[in-house]
């Protein structure tokens, strides 16, 4: 089974059997001819079975009472290999031979070769002459030497006894044996009969060779396929075509791997991972060599020991015997460090951390090393088209090698923060509009499973008062998101939230829920931020394109609703289910954009793009990490925290979100930008900043607000002359709080 791009480039193949299925044209002659010449000198001369071969195999089994030679063609081969088993009978050779008859009457012999080299066993798990080609000499059979080629010719006689790797010996004989048929029959000339000959055996076992890794986007194809077809998913040849993009994948595993890395250089220094003793007299310092080769590596990490320690700098050794200097400056973040001046001193402080022995990990950056640590944290990264929901990257971890936990579909974890815009997409929908006034002030409710009272906060442990809806979510004010949901209702919001594709029995009972203390996947974040991106539409999150046999033919094919906007929508048969007004699905996007622009998001304006917006998420105890962005084609939702849940110390505009923006700054690179569209539906007036009501004409301090146009403010703000900060104060100055 191959797993390939969107752009058709290798991520991965699984299976017992490689195959790699060629036409006839595309085998070079040399191979062809080394084939016949060994297999079956009259293959293009018999009728599918060569007689005099079938009588001289006869008068031998007669003679010494046992079948001792086949005598079977390449047809007769192709007949066994499809149809019959390997058991050596009369019945089954009987068998095979009017096969091969009726084999050779219906195909050309030119079909029944093309069968037979993609078919046969060239042993190491090779079917078939392509596979055997990139398995022994890692490359394609077109750029196989006529030594290459006779060595491969020469294997189905017995693939497992005589293959170079298993038994050079009898594997440099067979091939000679190959060469010298093909050189007596004409088919090479005297010259290159010798040079062949002459040239050394050089095979070795060449890995599956991938054009980019993916490994949690392999995992995943892997066991859905094994879902659908069971163990025929290693077997029969399939071709899965994802919807991944090899660009925004590359991105993205960077993104992860650096910020992980970040955040532990934040976090301090554990220590070495291990320590070796140093070499007895007489020896040297590269005895540890073969030690540091047995220790693994991971993405972007590499073991490496301290072999010197001086006042600016340390000397480090890899495993290949290189050494590596590091600049003291550059590992402030994990001082102290002893100082040693040359081997075998002792040390002048305890006060350290690194001594001469010590294994550590290391970075190697354009040449550059410097010390790094296997991060404890994990993180994870899904990257969806919001129009159709097919998945463009994903990652679920630091490393697959470290674990096959995809945190990106598996975990479920507490989003915090970044599901408030759907608590205020909820009241939008109940009548409230983005200049409605909340009560950012102190909350106290009786919760009997807390047994005593709920006081939640807001991060800064300030209160605003009364406070349009737009800066509630702009500054992620926890009060206003409360009183929101307490106000429009659980039973409301949980029927909104469950049309958005949340699962109603995840959702708590409470108003903690306003907070985001349900427990939700990363690729489920995205798929509800699509609605927001598209314009109000659901996209079910999909990795698989479409699904071919080992023929082409099309098993299955991944026909994704689409997404457009309504005017666009005349032409599209497969139309996305409509969930949200796009008039709230934009003013939600308005308000996210803003959060970028001046809220728990403004990191991200160092992408200097205006068509991007996102909120932050940050669970109690800063347990996790969130950040949930998108422009109107691409949303991305980042997590970062620890599988074992603890605090992680830091908020999500902290860790998450610099992982966000490091994938979008590549993955929106060179593209135009690409806001949401603007509904018919929407106005732009002028409001006063305070009330939310219309501004009086004359008022300096309005703003502009986006409304839908049947909840515009129906009252104007009297007109007032500039009133110091903190005159107002009686509820009657605000007639639109509620």
């Amino acid at each position: 089974m191959r797993i390939l791009s969107v752009d058709h480039q290798i991520i991965a193949e699984f299976g017992e059997k490689r195959r790699i299925p060629l036409p006839i044209k595309d085998i070079p002659m040399n191979l062809i001819r080394a084939v016949i010449a060994t297999e079956d000198r009259r293959f293009f001369e018999h009728p599918g079975v060569d007689a005099r071969g079938l009588a001289r195999a006869v008068l031998v089994a007669l003679k010494s009472g046992r079948k001792e030679q086949g005598a079977s063609t390449i047809t007769m081969q192709v007949a066994r290999n499809f149809f019959l088993s390997r058991e050596k009978t009369y019945a089954r050779k009987i068998n095979e031979i009017l096969l091969a008859l009726k084999i050779d009457q219906n195909l050309t012999k030119d079909a029944i070769l093309e069968l037979y080299l993609n078919k046969i066993y060239f042993g190491k798990n090779a079917y078939g002459v392509a596979a055997a080609a990139q398995v022994y000499y890692g490359k394609s059979v077109a750029d196989l030497t006529l030594s290459e080629s006779a060595m491969i010719a020469g294997l189905p006689q017995a693939p497992s006894a005589i293959n170079p790797l298993n038994n050079p010996k009898a594997a440099l004989k067979r091939r000679n044996h190959v060469l010298n048929r093909m050189h007596h029959y004409g088919f090479i000339t005297e010259e290159a009969f010798e040079e062949a000959l002459a040239e050394p055996l050089t095979a070795r076992y060449h890995r599956r060779q991938v054009d980019f890794k993916a490994p949690y986007v392999a995992e995943t194809i892997r066991q859905d396929m094994l879902a659908r077809y069971g163990d025929r998913a290693y077997t029969d040849g399939f071709i899965v075509y994802t919807t991944v993009d090899p660009k925004m994948q590359q991105a993205a595993e960077i993104a992860v791997q650096k910020n992980l890395l970040a955040y532990e250089k934040r976090h301090g220094y554990r220590g070495p991972i291990t320590h070796f003793e140093l070499p007895e007299e007489g020896e040297t310092l590269f005895q540890w060599q073969s030690h540091l080769q047995a220790l693994p590596t991971y993405a972007h990490l590499f073991p490496a020991v301290v072999v010197e320690v001086l006042d600016e700098s340390i000397l480090l050794m890899q495993g290949n015997g290189q050494l590596e200097k590091v600049l003291l400056s550059d590992t402030l973040w994990a001082r102290p460090i002893r100082r040693n001046r040359s081997l075998g001193a002792e040390p002048t402080s305890f006060e350290t951390i690194l001594s001469i022995g010590d294994v550590v990990y290391v970075t190697i950056d354009e040449g550059k090393v410097a010390l790094a640590q296997l991060p404890e944290a994990n993180a994870a990264l899904v990257a969806t088209e919001s129009a159709t929901g097919a998945i463009k990257a994903m990652v679920g971890g630091y490393d697959f090698s470290l674990s096959h936990f995809n945190r990106a579909l598996q975990a479920q974890r507490q989003p915090g923060s970044a599901f408030k815009p759907f608590v205020y997409i909820s009241a939008l929908e109940k009548g409230y509009t983005a200049a409605s006034l909340v009560n950012d002030s102190p909350w106290v409710q009786n919760d009997r499973s807390l047994e005593g009272q709920w006081r939640p906060q807001n991060d800064s442990k300030q209160f605003s008062g009364p406070t349009r809806l737009r800066l509630g979510i702009v500054n992620s004010q926890n009060l206003v998101s409360i009183r929101l949901l307490d106000d429009i209702g659980l039973s409301f919001a949980k029927q909104t939230l469950a049309r958005l594709g949340f699962t109603p029995e995840k959702l708590p009972n409470g108003l903690s829920l306003a907070l985001g203390t349900l427990h939700v996947s990363p690729l489920e974040m995205a798929a509800a931020y699509s609605i927001i991106a598209n314009g109000g539409y659901k996209v079910t999150p999909h990795l698989i394109h479409h699904i071919e046999d080992a023929d082409g033919n099309i098993l299955f094919a991944q026909n994704a609703p689409l997404a457009i906007s309504s005017a666009g929508s005349a032409w599209i048969e497969n139309l996305a289910e409509p969930v949200l007004a796009p008039e709230v699905a934009y003013i939600m996007s308005d308000f996210l954009k803003d959060a970028i622009q001046n809220g728990t998001g403004k990191r991200a304006k160092s992408l200097n793009r205006s068509d991007i917006g996102g909120k932050t998420g940050t669970t109690n105890d800063l347990q996790d990490n969130w950040f949930a962005g998108f422009n109107r084609d691409l949303v991305c939702v980042t997590w970062l925290g620890y599988d074992e849940p603890k605090s992680i110390l830091e908020y999500g505009s902290r860790s998450a979100l610099p992982i966000w923006i490091d994938f979008m700054g590549e993955a929106l690179r060179d593209k135009p930008l690409s806001a949401p569209d603007r509904p018919d539906g929407i106005i732009s007036v002028r409001i006063d900043p305070e009330t939310g009501l219309l501004a009086h004409p004359r008022q300096k301090d309005a703003i502009f607000e986006v409304f839908r146009a049947e909840k515009i403010p129906s009252e104007q703000a009297p007109f007032k002359a500039q009133i110091n900060e903190g005159q107002r104060s009686h509820p009657s100055d605000y007639p639109n709080l509620f």
